[in-house]
């Protein structure tokens, strides 16, 4: 019973982790104050990865990181979101 239990703890730790962690841009959103992004699926549909589909809002973000030719997303522009 004592090696299930410790199973059972693992796993619900390693699952726990990740679910209650921030990414960076979710905090940043947070911090100014765009109610909006509330986690990854704000911008990304399904599992966030690099060139993985977008909802409007994260491809609005990309246009504005082109057309500000800008090196990173910037959370902040949302602010001027529309969507």
């Amino acid at each position: 019973m004592r090696k299930s239990t410790l199973f059972l703890a693992a796993a619900v730790l390693a699952v726990a982790v990740p679910s209650q962690a921030k990414m960076p841009f979710v905090a940043a959103a947070k911090a100014a104050g765009i109610d909006s992004v509330k986690n990854c699926a704000s911008c990304h549909v399904g599992a966030p990865k690099k060139g993985g589909e977008l909802t409007a809002m994260g491809k609005w973000l990309m246009a504005q990181k082109a057309s500000r030719k800008a090196a990173e997303v910037d959370v902040k522009w949302l602010k001027d979101y529309k969507g």
